[in-house]
């Protein structure tokens, strides 16, 4: 009987992206790519709430109904006695 090699698991991707600029290879993490995001819509929501355009209040309202609507619950984890 032939003797086997394991079967090797692949290693996750390390970058979320690779960016490509005047020939040079670019990496960006998972990390990168998700506080590039947030920085984004942080502006873009300070620029909107200066100008009047829409109210913080409604935006935490309207947030809070998305969330609820995208996140399922999840599992409650088994009580171990933690102690904090």
């Amino acid at each position: 009987m032939p003797i086997r090699k394991p079967k090797r698991k692949k290693n996750p991707p390390t970058s979320g992206l690779v960016l490509v600029k005047d020939g040079v290879q670019r990496e960006v993490s998972f990390e990168e790519l998700a506080l590039s995001n947030t920085l984004t819509l942080e502006a873009l929501v300070r620029v909107l709430a200066a100008s009047g355009s829409i109210d913080p209040n409604e935006l935490l309202e309207e947030m809070e109904k998305v969330k609820s609507e995208r996140f399922r619950e999840g599992t409650p984890l088994p009580d171990v006695g933690s102690t904090h």
